[in-house]
């Protein structure tokens, strides 16, 4: 499956696996983008992410995060 930008709910579940133990509140949208970007499904245009879809896919794996940690 190719990962896009808009992909935001996958994109979570992806950075959970990959970081497990990783509180996304405490990552840098420079390397949350960095990790999303080094992921081997994600086929987007890197320069095609903004602060708002940034902040998009951390809320969304932050509340993978806290799921994970119950």
């Amino acid at each position: 499956m190719d990962l896009k930008w808009s992909d935001t709910e996958e994109l979570a579940i992806r950075l959970v696996e990959a970081h497990p133990t990783t509180d996304p509140l405490t990552v840098r949208f420079t390397d949350m983008h960095a990790w999303i970007v080094a992921l081997p499904e994600f086929k987007d245009d890197p320069k095609k992410s903004n602060e708002k879809t940034l902040e998009s896919i951390q809320m969304a794996w932050h509340e993978e995060y806290q799921d994970s940690q119950s």
